[in-house]
């Protein structure tokens, strides 16, 4: 299995994603749209690096139940409720994502959401990873 993350020179330099993941395997693993929920089914966190903190960690769980690693991610998708409020704490965003999940983007999309399916859930967060 590889994956081979791919930034164009072309293109702006990116931060935090890559523009492009081809992927070589033998199992793709869809991962649910995770939020701050703790195991009880309660949204855990008051802002939104606490629920993004939560979040990650939910897909990871998820990822490693599934048997990959966050190396594995070819593709994640973020829904925020506020997209102002994600950009004001991206730096801050960056860093619990390498903390969590290293420093091998995926291809990545930040989305603006109305609103998630909990109400006081501000971020989700879905993936697509490519095991060997």
């Amino acid at each position: 299995m590889s994956l081979r993350r791919i930034n164009p020179a072309e293109l702006s330099p990116p931060t935090g994603f890559s523009h492009a993941v081809r992927a070589t395997g033998r199992t793709l693993v869809m991962l649910a749209g995770q939020t701050a929920l703790d195991a009880s089914g309660e949204v855990v966190g008051d802002d939104l690096p606490a629920q993004f903190r939560r979040a990650l960690g939910n897909l990871l769980t998820a990822l490693r139940a599934a048997g990959g690693t966050p190396a594995d991610l070819a593709r994640v998708t973020v829904y925020a409720t506020d997209v102002g409020d994600y950009r004001a704490h991206a730096a801050e965003l960056g860093r619990i994502w390498r903390e969590s999940a290293g420093r091998d983007y995926p291809a990545m999309a930040v989305i603006g959401a109305v609103r998630l399916w909990d109400e006081q859930a501000l971020v989700e967060i879905d993936g697509i990873a490519v095991l060997p």
